[in-house]
């Protein structure tokens, strides 16, 4: 017997302006299967998260509701968690960080972050709405970008060129908020000095834990820590603006009048505040869970886009913060479907709610990603035809069946009583695969698990092809045959329940009340049921999808677009660029545009703009950067496509990401950016003009 662990798990905390959708469920739902898995193994583990409250946008848009923040967020995390639990995810507690909890724990972190000198205050200029009385983050400022002077442009990157800059360098601000002409005004800020925490966070990154069961867990993944090692190879990790001015939802930073905590400050802390809260009221100790030298666990699981938050941010500021930093941090991918980004249009953002008032089960959802998810970083794609042929053949076609197949003569012919059959090989050959399928939940590896059990499935089908037990039952001879082989298949079907429980939660609960048993636990694998045992009447337990049923959700998410949309706009001259101020030819012939073949192209990791592209010129190979992310979410699509490339622009240092020797062309839409092509023929090289 391993020994028990006490185990604290937190997933992602959705932000508090906006719906959940199937992008947040992948998340959920590994988080889910990992604590569901260990609670069934007798360990000690804690579930807990919270809607991420604080911030600008969630002030703004509580404004435009007419309601206070305070309102609006106790409105969204009733439907938040309403759709999470609709998907069956069990948290011990869901909270918010807007609570007494993460108010004092985020005091008593700065203090004691301020005490260890790792808090700096310094005075910078920021841009200023004069109508709004605010300062503006520099999402909220637009203008002419300084370096190509396309209009509209974000103030921290232009989506065009590529070009990063503070909002102050742009040409003409606004205010994204009122419309009005920024001002720059001075003011105090607050840093983290994450410089300083270089050293400690090269040792963490590449570090591990041992666990009470022997295991050794390193704190990142592989690709995880290669990522962190970029950031911190040249010790140049910048200090953490962790302040905003008033007015700012958010809580105000002790001793600072009108200076409140970035929500990038508060919300991390917000998962300790959700297990304070929850410890509360278990009457539990929470300080040993979060003293340096604990022995208890603590795993984050987390998309890759915000990586560099939890990977270093947060161990830092709990490290100087003299608490325990996390046991793992598990990063995961995005989502895609049909091999392409969510999209309205197409009705493939698809909510959690238009999933489930479309009356799906939630179970093949969460069939069907685990099916998909493994340790790595890597995107999974939810195929909506292979979604319903999988879950149809898999759940329906080979694990529901053998219930079906066999519980009716047991009722029909025998009372419901089952034999004794604890010296059936199918049934060893089943509790075999106990240990090996336990280590690939805890792994995360979950689609190979679920791989295994499915041919486990397909083992128990072949030994019900091969005894026929609707033939056994015309054959009264066959009688004890008959008895033996349905209670051999009942046995089969509880174990692979078991197996399949962290998986299928609520079917599990179903199949425990048609057996007559106690809710499963993974120890239950190992065992038969005695002889005698009385299952109840079987009704069934899952149906198949309909095609019809995913059309139907796919039509209403495409209706819920079109209900949300704008009136639509005549178009006028203002929709287009005006004309550029005259140029000769001579100054076309200066720049010098040439065709060039994609050979990789990446996502920048702490950009949400920028593409990192490696092109062929024919003559050489060049590193460029643009600002085209947005508008191509899967990069790795565009390799081996022929762009067009400006070559002879000076090498530009793209702030902490490297240096951009060129542009690539683009022509840029109202809200998307397109690449410009060639035709078939050209070779990378070739000069355009």
């Amino acid at each position: 017997m391993t020994k028990q662990r006490r185990i604290l798990v937190t997933s992602a905390l959705p932000y508090a302006n906006g719906q959940i959708h199937l992008g947040h469920m992948v998340e959920h739902i590994q988080t889910d299967i990992w604590v569901r898995f260990q609670k069934a193994r007798g360990h000690e583990c804690y579930y807990v998260c919270a809607d991420d409250t604080h911030g600008t946008p969630v002030m703004l848009a509580a404004q435009k509701q007419g309601l206070t923040p305070e309102a609006m967020i106790v409105q969204v995390r009733e439907n938040h968690l309403a759709d999470f639990s609709g998907f069956g995810i069990g948290y011990d507690n869901y909270y918010s960080t807007h609570s007494p909890e993460n108010q004092q724990l985020s005091h008593s972190i700065y203090r004691a972050l301020k005490a260890n000198d790792k808090i700096a205050c310094r005075t910078i200029e920021q841009l200023f709405d004069p109508e709004k009385n605010m300062f503006l983050p520099d999402r909220f400022v637009k203008g002419e970008c300084p370096k190509c002077h396309t209009h509209d442009q974000y103030g921290d990157n232009c989506e065009v060129c590529g070009a990063t800059y503070s909002p102050t360098e742009l040409i003409n601000p606004y205010s994204a908020v009122s419309g009005a002409t920024p001002v720059l005004k001075q003011s105090e800020h607050y840093f983290f000095k994450l410089g300083d925490c270089a050293d400690f966070l090269k040792q963490w990154t590449a570090g591990e834990s041992k666990l009470a069961n022997g295991h050794i867990q390193p704190h990142l993944q592989p690709q995880a820590l290669n990522k962190m090692n970029e950031w911190l190879k040249d010790d140049q990790l910048s200090d953490w603006d962790i302040s905003r001015d008033a007015p700012y939802f958010g809580f105000e930073i002790p001793d600072a009048p009108n200076k409140y905590f970035y929500v990038w400050l508060d919300a991390p802390i917000g998962y300790m505040a959700s297990f304070k809260n929850l410890c509360s009221r278990l009457d539990m100790n929470f300080e040993e869970w979060f003293a340096p030298d604990t022995e208890t666990e603590m795993y984050h699981f987390i998309g890759k886009d915000i990586l560099y938050f939890h990977a270093l941010f947060w161990p830092a500021t709990l490290k100087f913060a003299n608490l325990r930093e996390p046991t793992g941090v598990f990063a995961h991918g995005f989502l895609t479907v049909d091999g392409q980004k969510m999209s309205k249009s197409r009705g493939t953002f698809i909510t959690a709610r238009s999933y489930l008032d479309g009356g799906l089960n939630p179970e093949w959802m969460r069939y069907y990603l685990a099916a998909k998810l493994n340790s790595k970083i890597e995107d999974l794609d939810l195929n909506l035809n292979d979604f319903i042929a999988r879950v149809n053949s898999d759940l329906v076609g080979k694990y529901i069946n053998i219930a079906a197949r066999a519980a009716g003569f047991i009722h029909k012919r025998f009372d419901g009583r089952l034999l004794s059959v604890s010296d059936s090989a199918l049934l060893t050959q089943l509790q075999a695969q106990s240990e090996a399928i336990a280590l690939n939940y805890e792994a995360r590896e979950y689609g190979r698990a679920l791989r295994d059990i499915m041919a486990l499935a397909d083992a128990v089908n072949e030994y019900v092809d091969a005894n026929k037990p609707w033939e056994l039952a015309k054959e009264p001879q066959e009688a004890d045959r008959l008895h033996q082989v349905c209670s051999e298949l009942i046995n089969a079907f509880r174990i692979l329940t078991v197996y399949l429980s962290p998986v299928l939660p609520q079917l599990a609960l179903q199949v425990a009340e048609f057996l007559n048993i106690a809710p499963l636990m993974w120890s239950d694998s190992t065992l038969v049921l005695p002889e005698g045992h009385v299952i109840k009447p079987y009704h069934h337990l899952m149906q198949r999808i309909e095609p019809k049923q995913v059309e139907a959700l796919v039509a209403a998410n495409k209706q819920s677009m079109a209900a949300s949309a704008p009136e639509p706009v005549a178009a006028t001259a203002l929709t287009y660029e005006p004309v550029a101020t005259e140029a000769s030819f001579d100054d076309f012939m200066k720049i010098d545009m040439r065709v060039a073949r994609v050979l990789t192209c990446e996502k920048v990791e702490g950009s949400k703009k920028l593409l990192k592209f490696t092109v062929d010129l024919g003559f050489e190979e060049r590193t460029i950067f643009s600002g085209i992310a947005a508008s191509y979410p899967e990069p790795d699509k565009l390799v081996g496509r022929m762009v067009i490339a400006v070559v002879n622009f000076a090498p530009r240092k793209m702030a902490k990401f490297g240096l951009s020797e060129g542009m690539i062309m683009s022509a840029a839409g109202a809200d998307q950016l397109f690449l410009l092509d060639v035709d078939s023929g050209a070779q990378p090289g070739m000069k355009v003009g």
